[in-house]
This record gives C-alpha cells, sequence and structure tokens, in this order.
C-alpha cells in the first residue's frame, strides 16, 4: 500500500512536467507530419526530423532549467 501511495504523491508533483512532455510531444510530432505532407519530402528525413525531436526535447528542458536557475539567482 505505501508503494501505491508514494507513487500518487509522486505523480501529483510531477504533474506539470508530465502535461509539457504530453504537449510537446504532441506539437513536435504534427508539427513534422504536416510538414512532410505538404513537401512530400523522403522517408528517411521524415523519420531523422521525428529523431530530432529528442534533441529538441531535451534542449528545450535544459535552457528551461537553466532560466529558472538564473531567475532564481
Amino acid at each position: 500500500m505505501t508503494g501505491v501511495r508514494e507513487w500518487l504523491e509522486t505523480a501529483r508533483e510531477e504533474r506539470w512536467g508530465i502535461l509539457t512532455d504530453l504537449a510537446f510531444a504532441v506539437v513536435w510530432v504534427t508539427t513534422v507530419d504536416l510538414v512532410f505532407r505538404v513537401l512530400d519530402g523522403p522517408t528517411w528525413a521524415y523519420y531523422m526530423f521525428m529523431l530530432a525531436g529528442i534533441a529538441a526535447y531535451f534542449g528545450l528542458i535544459w535552457s528551461f532549467k537553466l532560466a529558472t536557475a538564473q531567475q532564481e539567482q
């Protein structure tokens, strides 16, 4: 029972982080899909842009943490 209670507390604390992750993923995939539907690019480039979303996500999170750290100082 303690494991479930701890999991729920952690989920409540991480709620905005999870929603940010989901929003970024939905926006990135939708944008890449729309661009490649319009441009009709090659399949390999489509997958490369999808993989680039991983680097873009970590860049976004890193810059957000850096900005909040500078704001706290």
